[in-house]
């Protein structure tokens, strides 16, 4: 389970900023996750509250919210929204999309105190 070691990423993440800006306590923290992460988010919300049992982010809640994921057609150019990984073009129906986005897990805000 490999989201307990993003969860040890995203403390050490909060910890360091919390040197970094002078807060102390961390009360809620709001997450993007994008649908070709590879994340399960009930695995991280698992891993999440055992990894901060301790820290300045014990007891914080968590919101997990699902981005979209785009690709760029090789072929054409075209951007599209994708589903998974490997899509054809929509436009010219050449295989081999590059994703743009929607592979990754970002922290998109922190209340803190």
């Amino acid at each position: 389970m490999h989201e307990m070691s993003l969860c040890e990423n995203i403390r050490e993440i909060l910890e360091k900023q919390a040197r970094a800006d002078g807060f102390a306590r961390v009360n809620k923290v709001w997450l993007e996750v994008g649908p070709l992460s590879c994340i399960e988010p009930e695995a991280l919300r698992f891993g999440f509250d055992v990894v901060m049992r301790g820290s300045l982010a014990e007891g914080a809640a968590l919101d997990i919210a699902s981005s979209h994921a785009t690709a760029r057609c090789l072929a054409c150019g075209h951007v599209a929204t994708v589903q998974r990984r490997y899509e054809a073009c929509p436009d010219c129906k050449a295989p081999g999309l590059q994703v743009t986005s929607g592979d990754e897990l970002k922290i998109k805000k922190l209340e803190v105190v």
